[in-house]
């Protein structure tokens, strides 16, 4: 009964990390999109590219 208590609170603090993670890219992308900035990401091949604000916001989940 404890691991599995124990498993559910570890998830439910993983999806808390990941929304607060999400909800700060957010800020950032909006904060920079107001400035007319470009960020820096990283694609899924590993490559690095800047990327203007107001695009990557486009994609981010609200």
């Amino acid at each position: 009964m404890i691991i599995k208590d124990n498993k559910t609170d570890l998830n439910e603090l993983a999806a808390n990390i990941i929304n607060g993670v999400n909800k700060a890219l957010r800020k950032l992308a909006e904060s920079s999109a107001a400035k007319n900035e470009s960020l820096i990401i990283g694609d899924k091949d590993g490559n690095v590219k800047s990327v203007p604000a107001k695009e990557l916001l486009k994609t981010l989940s609200k």
